[in-house]
Parts: C-alpha cells; sequence; structure tokens
C-alpha cells in the first residue's frame, strides 16, 4: 500500500510539474543571449558566453516607426520581433509585431501557439475577435469589438483570432505584445489549404461539407504569408 501510496504522490507532482513548466521558461540569470550558432539543441536556445555579450545582443534598429508595405493579397504586414532577430530575448518570454494594415486589409484568422498577445491601435481602426475553444454546449463563441486609436484588446494563447481595418480609404496600424520569445503563427487558410504536401481533398470536402472540386480550386491558390 504505502509503494502504491508513494506512485501514486510521484505521479501527481510529475503533472503538476509539467504542467508549471509548460511555458517559456524562467531566466535562472540575469540574461541568456541566444546562441544561434551553437550546434547544442534545446527547448529555445543556448545561452552564448556572458563574457561575449555586448549591447547589440539586446538592440535592433527595427525602424517601426516606418510604415510597411500591405500589397500583399491580405493587406497587411506583419513585422515580427522575436528571439531570431533580437537574440537578447532569449529566456525573457516577450517579443513584439507591427501590424499595418491597408484600408479595407486584414490579419487573417490565424494563432500563436505559444502567447497570449496584447494589441494597441496606434493609427486608424480597426475590427478585431477571438473565437473560443469547443463548449461544452458545441458551439464557438465569437468576441469582438471595434477598437479606435489607443485602444487595448487581448487575444488568449492559442485561440484563433483576427484584425481586419473596416475603413475603404485610410490605413491602420497596431503594436502587439507577445507573452513568448517565440510565440509562432499558424494563419487557418494557409495550413489547411496551402500545406505541403497538401491534406486530402477527401478529408477537407468531410470536414468542409463541400465538393471536392471547390476544395481543389482553393488549394490551388497561392497563400500569401503576411509575417516578416
Amino acid at each position: 500500500m504505502a509503494a502504491s501510496t508513494y506512485f501514486l504522490l510521484v505521479a501527481f507532482l510529475a503533472l503538476v510539474t509539467s504542467h508549471a513548466i509548460a511555458s517559456d521558461p524562467s531566466p535562472l540569470q540575469d540574461f541568456c543571449v541566444a546562441d544561434k550558432d551553437s550546434p547544442v539543441k534545446v527547448n529555445g536556445f543556448v545561452c552564448k558566453d556572458p563574457m561575449a555579450v555586448n549591447a547589440d545582443d539586446f538592440f535592433k534598429a527595427a525602424k517601426l516607426d516606418q510604415p510597411r508595405d500591405t500589397t500583399s493579397k491580405v493587406g497587411s504586414n506583419v513585422t515580427l520581433i522575436n528571439v531570431l532577430q533580437l537574440p537578447g530575448l532569449n529566456t525573457l518570454g516577450i517579443s513584439l509585431a507591427r501590424i499595418d494594415y491597408a484600408p479595407l486589409g486584414q490579419n487573417p484568422p490565424h494563432t500563436h501557439p505559444r502567447a497570449t498577445e496584447i494589441l494597441t491601435v496606434l493609427e486608424g481602426t480597426l475590427y478585431v475577435g477571438f473565437v473560443t475553444s469547443n463548449q461544452a454546449d458545441k458551439s464557438n463563441k465569437l468576441f469582438a469589438k471595434v477598437l479606435n486609436k489607443g485602444d487595448v484588446f487581448v487575444f488568449p494563447q492559442g485561440l484563433i483570432h483576427f484584425q481586419f481595418n473596416p475603413v475603404p480609404d485610410k490605413p491602420a496600424v497596431a503594436l502587439a505584445a507577445l507573452s513568448s520569445q517565440n510565440p509562432g503563427a499558424i494563419t487557418i487558410a494557409n495550413a489547411v489549404f496551402g500545406s505541403k504536401p497538401p491534406i486530402s481533398n477527401d478529408v477537407l470536402a468531410k470536414a468542409f461539407q463541400v465538393q471536392k472540386g471547390t476544395i481543389d480550386w482553393l488549394q490551388a491558390q497561392f497563400w500569401e504569408n503576411n509575417h516578416n
């Protein structure tokens, strides 16, 4: 009996611990600048020798004050500053993005598998929202709002969300902070219809309850990535 109780206790502690560390690791020192040239593979990046670290490891001349090209098919441009662009972000659990929207442009439905996002409108107007995961009543609830300059909206981690500029003659700009050094992005349409190799049209036709020809047409489109 004692042995089985001990086993259950250990299993419980392992479960609790796994949930406690199921996000970006907390820093155990002042900083851990990413050494992207290291051959060692870890969850994240190996720390650069602290004696070799300098101020440039924490700096990027990102020119986030300058407008971006929004001539993509979706009419938006996401400029992401994460650990891949700024090594000093390693282990700090934060990143940043500037998002430019053409008139009637959008940042299409997508998710960030590793981060919550908080978005601030710097210029213009945005219609934004997110959809919940499958609920007990088998529904997916939409939470949406029209934002104006200075407004803030939060998108919970992992949930599908979007932003759309409803104004036909004025661009919009937003700044987003994300709770991961490498939040990731899954653009829903790109992932479903533009995967390589493609998902079987039998699967997608059944899932979307349409004809296979419709799926074939969607998969033949060029699914552009608006993240830079």
